[in-house]
């Protein structure tokens, strides 16, 4: 397991603003049969778990969404857009949690299939999890780290396949403010990491368990635009 200079275990993010949010995991996505979507005023809304119980995510007016959770379980659920690709996205709102997940813009790509996060916050950021440090950047916006990992015969948006996951890690964490999301798409171009034809783009809330340790609790309410 990666050890990141950047972020402590546990920690704890309350009051700021929040953010975008769609469906995110970070154990891949659910199969598109398991999808709840709904569109408003041009947002896209999914709400997936498994596993789980008391997990509750509501689909808000325009950008709004909210998730309260205290389970095992996997859940993933947010905002933001059908089609992905190259945006700038603004996010607000307040996320408090515990235990292994993130709040992240989070999408997918298909030839490749590619699922990949933009790490905003986070309480555990990966326990158990094999990521491959690629370095890091900086830019208005702020500094990041890059890894990747390789999740094998995983749920995706295409069943259950072997696909990369593509990551960019914020090192000074928020809840509120801008991604560019072309200038994460770039970076990772300039380390060989590939990405394919958009699907969807969301600002995430997701929690789950960690392989032998303890689940996550915790709340959002995240706006989008």
């Amino acid at each position: 397991m990666v050890k990141f200079s950047l972020l402590g275990a546990g920690l704890l993010l309350s009051g700021a603003i929040a953010a975008p949010a769609e469906q995110v995991r970070a154990y891949g996505p659910e199969p598109e049969g398991n999808n709840l979507e709904a569109r408003q005023g041009g947002y896209y809304f999914q709400n997936w778990s498994e596993g789980g119980s008391n997990i509750r995510c509501v689909n808000g007016a325009g950008g709004l969404y909210t998730a309260t959770w205290n389970s095992k379980g996997g859940f993933v659920c947010g905002k933001g857009w059908r089609g992905g690709g190259a945006r700038t996205i603004r996010y607000s709102g307040t996320y408090n949690a515990t235990g292994p997940g993130y709040l992240a813009v989070y999408g997918w790509t298909r030839n490749p299939l590619i699922e990949y996060y933009i790490i905003e916050a986070h309480a555990d950021l990966s326990p158990n999890e094999p990521w491959t440090s690629k370095g890091s950047f900086s830019f208005e916006e702020g500094e990041y780290e890059i890894f990747t990992s390789t999740r094998v015969n995983k749920p995706s948006i295409e069943g259950t396949r072997t696909f990369q996951q593509y990551w960019s890690v914020r090192k000074e964490q928020r809840v509120g403010g801008t991604v560019t999301t072309k200038r994460h798409f770039d970076e990772w171009a300039k380390l060989g990491m590939r990405l394919g034809s958009h699907d969807y783009v969301v600002m995430a809330t997701e929690g789950y368990t960690a392989t032998g340790g303890p689940g996550s609790a915790g709340s959002s309410s995240i706006t989008v635009s």
